[in-house]
C-alpha cells in the first residue's frame, strides 16, 4: 500500500487558504481515479483506492496543520507502513505559483505540518511541494499563506492538480523525475530540474538565479474564469464560492 497525504486544515471555511492546496491536491486525485468517498479514520478523513494497480489511501488529517502528524502516525501504524511508503503534499512558501519540487528527506523548511510528522514517522518520505508563491516580506507570511487563492490563481492552479491527478501512477511508481516534468509542462514551463533551491521572493533572504522557465511558469491572464462544465468545475466553484468565516492555522 502506498499513503498519499494532503496537508490542510479541516472546514468548508478554511478550503480556498492557500495552504490547503495539499488538500485540493488529493481530492482530485481521490475524484479521478474513480475512490470511493472519504470517510473518517485516524483522526482524519480517507479514501481507499487503486493508482497503477497498486492500492492506495488518500489521507486528509483532521487534526489542524499544526498536528497533521498525530493522523499520519496513526494510518502508518495501522497499516504497518514505513516512511518510504508515504507521500506527502503541502504548499511551499518559496516556490513560485504552480511550480513543484519532488524530494525524499531533508528537513520541514519551516513548515508546520512537517515539523508535527517528522519527529512521529521521521524523515524518510516524499515529498511535493506545490508552489504558492511568497508575498515579499516575512511579516507578511502569515495571511498569505492564510489567505484565499484568487481568481487569477486559476490559470495555474487547475492544470497543476489536474496534471497531478492524472499523473499519480507516477507517484505509486516513484517517478519523481517524470512528475515533476509533466507537471512543469501542464503550467507552461520547462522540465523541472529536481534538486534545486527554491527562488524566494523575500528581499531579506538570499535570492537564487534568475531564471527563465520559472517566470514563464506563473502566467496572469485579466480575464482567467472558473471553468463552466465538468468535474473540475464543481471542485473549483465549491473552493472559490462564497464562505463565511476566518481562516486559520
Amino acid at each position: 500500500m502506498h499513503l498519499i497525504v494532503g496537508l490542510g486544515n479541516p472546514g468548508d471555511k478554511y478550503s480556498r487558504n492557500r495552504h490547503n492546496i495539499g488538500f485540493l491536491a488529493v481530492e482530485e486525485i481521490a475524484r479521478r481515479h474513480s475512490f470511493p468517498p472519504f470517510r473518517e479514520k485516524f483522526k482524519g478523513l480517507v479514501a481507499e483506492g487503486s493508482i497503477a494497480g497498486e492500492k492506495v489511501l488518500i489521507l486528509k488529517p483532521q487534526t489542524w496543520m499544526n498536528s497533521s502528524g498525530e493522523s499520519v502516525e496513526a494510518a502508518l501504524q495501522f497499516y504497518k507502513l514505513t516512511p518510504a511508503d508515504v507521500t506527502v503534499i503541502y504548499d511551499e512558501l518559496d516556490l513560485v505559483p504552480g511550480k513543484a519540487r519532488i524530494k525524499r528527506g531533508g528537513g520541514n523548511g519551516g513548515h508546520n505540518g512537517l515539523r508535527s510528522i517528522d519527529p512521529r514517522i521521521g524523515t524518510d518520505y516524499r515529498r511535493i511541494r506545490l508552489g504558492i508563491g511568497h508575498p515579499g516580506h516575512k511579516d507578511r507570511v502569515m495571511p498569505w499563506v492564510l489567505g484565499d487563492f484568487s481568481r487569477p490563481d486559476l490559470v495555474w492552479l487547475e492544470p497543476l492538480l489536474g496534471a497531478l491527478a492524472d499523473n499519480a501512477g507516477l507517484i505509486v511508481t516513484g517517478d519523481d523525475n517524470t512528475l515533476m516534468n509533466r507537471l512543469a509542462i501542464a503550467v507552461g514551463g520547462d522540465a523541472a530540474d529536481r534538486d534545486q533551491r527554491p527562488e524566494t521572493a523575500d528581499p531579506t533572504r538570499k535570492k537564487a538565479a534568475p531564471q527563465s522557465h520559472i517566470r514563464a511558469a506563473r502566467p496572469r491572464p485579466p480575464d482567467a474564469k472558473i471553468p463552466e462544465k465538468g468535474p473540475m468545475a464543481d471542485m473549483l466553484a465549491k473552493v472559490f464560492g462564497k464562505k463565511d468565516g476566518d481562516p486559520r492555522d
